[in-house]
């Protein structure tokens, strides 16, 4: 393969697979008033607080956590657990696809907190980066690729009350919410979006109960326009 046909195909894997969206869970059905929150990157020191902001609006999320963190709060991987939230994996690295060779993205798609547990399990991935192998990969593993609609952006410098504002002028029913398990604006910032859901009559469930649905052509435009495409 020469090498103009490489980058190609590197780029058009992450404009299909991230970008678009094409082929991974997304959003629910648009007319039932539920959403699901999602939290990547955890467990952290940040996971009791979020865990104290859920239980008081007693509202189930799905954390997609990642191997070292999972080993480093192995009591907060538990708390989640035993609050009754959805524990999904983030991969075994937090390491962008196209950074990992094939061998080694196989290892980051096959690990999983509840690997031993039935299935489906699902499998968000860093930065939701894709190489030209992640959905080949996914698929041998069994796992399912989950992505979002709406990105709570909270790794910016902007106020809770800015990104909340911002990412509920953006929800629809049926979305899926991006919150990361780390940032110290997280808990105000979830505090602000559940207050806002409920007065908009959204129901927050577990990513599984939403369901998500495959993302298609259309909606992986629109994706692509409301994230990606300015």
């Amino acid at each position: 393969m020469s090498l103009s046909a490489a980058v190609f195909a590197v780029v058009l894997s992450d404009l299909l697979g991230r970008a678009l969206g094409w082929g991974a869970l997304g959003p629910g059905d648009r007319t039932a008033p539920r959403v699901a929150l999602t939290f990547d990157d955890g467990p952290s020191d940040r996971t009791p607080a979020l865990l104290a902001v859920l239980a008081r609006h007693g509202a189930p999320a799905t954390f997609f956590v990642t191997a070292p963190a999972a080993r480093r709060w192995p009591e907060h991987l538990a708390a989640l657990r035993a609050a009754g939230h959805g524990v999904e994996a983030h991969g075994r690295w937090h390491t962008h696809a196209l950074w990992l060779s094939p061998w080694r993205e196989w290892a980051q798609v096959r690990w999983h907190p509840r690997a031993a547990e039935p299935g489906p399990h699902l499998y968000r991935p860093p930065y939701g980066g894709h190489s030209p192998f992640t959905r080949l990969l996914a698929r041998l593993a069994r796992r399912q690729v989950a992505l979002w609609d709406v990105e709570s952006r909270d790794w910016t410098a902007e106020p809770a009350a800015v990104l909340a504002a911002q990412a509920l002028a953006r929800t629809l029913p049926g979305s899926v919410l991006l919150l990361h398990d780390g940032p110290a604006v997280t808990p105000e910032l979830l505090d602000r979006l559940l207050g806002g859901l409920r007065a908009r009559g959204l129901t927050p469930v577990l990513l599984r109960d939403l369901p998500p649905r495959p993302i298609g052509w259309r909606a992986g435009l629109r994706r692509w326009r409301a994230s990606y495409g300015g």
